[in-house]
């Protein structure tokens, strides 16, 4: 699926730390503000237990995960909107989900660029760039299409009514995602890619000592966001990379342990990021592979067996579908087929979450 999450956030915030932890490729992180000359592009694993569990089963020769992809922004700068200091805003466009990392932890080796750790002023300087930059795209359209609406044309003048309510939002500070405005009345703003209309998910990157509870910093920036219909995750950055470095899967569990941790956290951050973006997952099954799919919430499953190669979709026949808690439970497919659980699925069937699908199909 070509859908990508963009890591945003002040310099020095340690998003690019958090890239390389969860990243195939590998960026280059810097002491120094405003040093990055471009956006770093990766793709990452999604964490999934359920690939383990049905291969335990059925042993397969190998077993492939799902992946998304997620763009690391360079740092953002107050002001930097009407500069070249911001000029990677546009990177954010192209982008489908926000993942915006703030700073709460305190380091005398690399001085924030305000003077001060506030997480909660540092959000308010990022969503105020993004906000700018909204509102002068939606005055550019405003302007546009008055000249049409004054002809006389309907729609043209729907289309100012609906973009002076995003206007007067963005002006009061405020995102565009939150805009009183109708879900029909978005397609006034869809060719736009507003970056302030972007789900976000926020990560309280803290120290050390702070990775399991959080601190003060990240209690008061969650207490700030707690009437925004968004995720936060606290994570300690510094921890997570000296956890990605360990090549061992034993040695990073024992690290973990003794952090007080379960899993690292930024496995809960590709989580998060893949339902912000409104995935979900569906298997396949087999003596060569177990592997994991990405589709899209409510696809058909002619639609999620394209996914896996054109053919399928074009030569559809039929889905034979086995839940995963049943597949678990039983044991098996014989075993499913031999209680009902495996289902003969048509056209119509909307893909489900954890679904094993077997495609049947003729091109």
């Amino acid at each position: 699926m070509p859908l990508k999450c963009g890591i945003i956030g002040l310099s020095g915030s340690g998003k690019t730390s958090l890239f390389n932890c969860i990243s195939s490729n590998r960026a280059e992180t810097h002491k120094a503000a405003f040093t990055a000359t471009k956006s770093n592009l990766g793709t990452m694993n999604v964490p999934d237990p359920r690939l383990f569990e049905i291969d335990a089963l059925i042993h397969s020769v190998k077993i492939v995960p799902t992946t998304i992809e997620m763009v690391d922004i360079p740092g953002l700068s107050k002001g930097g909107s009407h500069t070249e200091g911001n000029k990677f805003l546009s990177d954010i466009r192209n982008v489908d989900a926000m993942i915006h990392v703030i700073r709460c932890f305190d380091d005398p080796a690399m001085p924030h660029i305000e003077g001060s750790v506030d997480p909660v002023r540092d959000k308010e300087i990022v969503d105020l760039e993004l906000q700018i930059r909204d509102l002068d795209l939606v005055d550019r359209k405003i302007q546009k299409m008055d000249k049409i609406a004054k002809g006389g044309d309907k729609e043209a003048k729907k289309g100012v009514e609906v973009l002076q309510v995003y206007k007067a939002h963005l002006e009061s500070f405020k995102s565009a995602r939150t805009a009183p405005v109708y879900e029909e009345d978005k397609r006034f703003v869809a060719d736009l890619s507003l970056l302030t209309e972007k789900p976000v998910l926020y990560v309280c990157n803290v120290d050390d000592n702070s990775a399991v509870s959080g601190n003060a910093y990240s209690a008061r920036f969650i207490s700030s966001v707690q009437d925004e219909s968004a995720e936060v995750i606290v994570l300690a950055g510094k921890l997570e990379s000296e956890i990605a470095e360990l090549e061992q899967e034993d040695d990073r569990k024992v690290f973990l342990a003794d952090a007080g941790l379960s899993e690292p956290g930024v496995n809960r951050v590709v989580r998060a990021a893949y339902h912000l973006l409104d995935l979900q997952t569906f298997f396949t099954a087999g003596p060569k592979e177990v592997r994991a799919w990405t589709i899209r919430k409510g696809m058909s499953a002619p639609q999620a067996a394209g996914v896996i190669h054109s053919d399928l979709e074009r030569g559809f026949i039929r889905s034979e579908v086995m839940k995963y808690k049943d597949f678990i439970a039983l044991g098996s497919e014989h075993a499913c087929r031999e209680k009902g659980k495996l289902f003969i699925e048509g056209k119509n069937y909307i893909v489900e979450d954890g679904d094993i699908l077997h495609i049947r199909f003729n091109v």
